[in-house]
């Protein structure tokens, strides 16, 4: 492809209003963040309980790079599995209640990696259409025969289920949806898989830290035990505040994804710090149960104004609350009217969601004030007037 195909790719999505840039921020992630000299609301960010930038966390990553230094230097399998590494994998098994836990490097990975070790030509994979990119990608470098069903749509997965002849069958959801906040209902979910033997994984990235009593996510809250949920996902870049991502399940699993997962054998380790600094914030997000308190109060204020406004919301409970506006130019229109206020906010556009559905995805942190909740309240309004 020549110089000038490209450039003529990216004047289309220019003219689309497709086209992506990126935003240099000057200091840490939080409530606010720094571009340039402007200081701005910043409601864009996963840093949900608000620990990337917590003091406890960054002297536990300072203290583990004085003694393990910046790079791990190898591969996991080679000589880069630090004792912070295991400890930390030792710890997200306890926290989620599974036998093992495997770190690997982004989430990414960890679903990409995970898939293709699992399944191969022959088998069939099930997803909601919602998925996060990273379990479609997966699905699709796996070989596995991939059928979509419509977002939430149970009674099609049942009969997709029914209708399937091979033996080895997985379903795969996200726990929490990325881009529109809802829940999947999970409990259904293995009530389907175990009726059709079919295993199932749960991608809870955004709902680790943010759901359950002790922040162990969506399959917490449920009271979801290992059984019911073969292979759990999370990330620790979200809610935790830090980088990278996990895979828990029974000893067999975790097991065949050293020997097999080729997003985990042939990449190099995450720096050892990256894993203190997430043992302190797995520590605080277990024993500051306040942070989600007010998360759930801070989502009600939104979402109670938001009604007051006319915005159109969607089913959400968690700290993602989309705003659907309907078309890229509206979302573009609104989201650079709300950084002339001062105020960051995501603007998602198709073909990231369905068209007609493109929205601003609003996040918030516990961190936030309700004087910002309400400042960015008002700052819709103009927005959409």
């Amino acid at each position: 492809m020549s110089d000038w195909e490209l450039s003529s790719e990216l004047d289309e999505l220019k003219h689309q209003q497709l086209y992506r840039s990126r935003q240099i921020i000057e200091g840490a992630q939080g409530a606010q963040v720094r571009i340039g000299n402007t200081l701005y609301d910043n409601f864009s960010s996963n840093d949900y309980l608000g620990l990337a930038n917590h003091p406890d966390v960054i002297k536990a990553f300072q203290q583990s790079a004085n003694q393990f230094g910046v790079g791990s230097g190898s591969a996991h399998l080679i000589s880069g599995h630090s004792r912070e590494h295991h400890a930390l994998e030792e710890e997200l098994a306890e926290f989620t209640g599974r036998q093992r836990a495997l770190v690997f490097s982004t989430g990414y990975m960890a679903n990409l990696g995970t898939l293709s070790a699992l399944l191969h030509e022959g088998d069939e994979l099930f997803q909601d259409k919602l998925n996060h990119a990273s379990l479609i990608d997966g699905g699709r470098l796996s070989g596995a025969r991939l059928r979509r069903y419509s977002h939430a749509d149970l009674n099609r997965l049942k009969q997709l289920l029914r209708s399937s002849s091979e033996a080895k069958k997985m379903v795969v959801s996200d726990g929490v949806f990325s881009m529109d906040g809802d829940e999947a209902d999970v409990k259904a979910l293995v009530s389907l898989c175990a009726e059709s033997n079919a295993m199932l994984m749960i991608d809870d990235a955004h709902g680790i830290g943010v759901l359950g009593k002790n922040g162990g996510g969506l399959v917490e809250q449920l009271s979801l035990t290992q059984q019911d949920v073969p292979i759990l996902m999370g990330t620790l870049g979200k809610a935790l505040g830090t980088a990278g991502a996990f895979i828990a399940g029974s000893d067999e699993l975790i097991e065949t994804l050293i020997q097999k997962a080729r997003t985990y054998i042939y990449t190099t380790a995450m720096p050892p710090a990256i894993m203190a600094a997430t043992r302190q914030s797995l520590k605080i997000c277990q024993q500051e149960n306040w942070r989600r308190e007010k998360l759930t109060a801070l989502i009600a204020q939104f979402r109670k104004g938001a009604q007051q406004l006319g915005l159109q919301l969607m089913p959400s409970k968690t700290p993602i609350q989309p705003v659907v506006l309907g078309s890229n130019q509206a979302v573009m229109s609104a989201s650079e009217y709300l950084k002339e206020k001062n105020i960051l906010v995501g603007a998602i556009r198709h073909p990231t969601v369905r068209k007609s559905s493109e929205r601003l995805r609003i996040t918030f942190s516990a961190n936030h004030t309700e004087a910002q909740v309400d400042g960015l309240l008002c700052a819709l309004e103009g927005a959409i007037k």
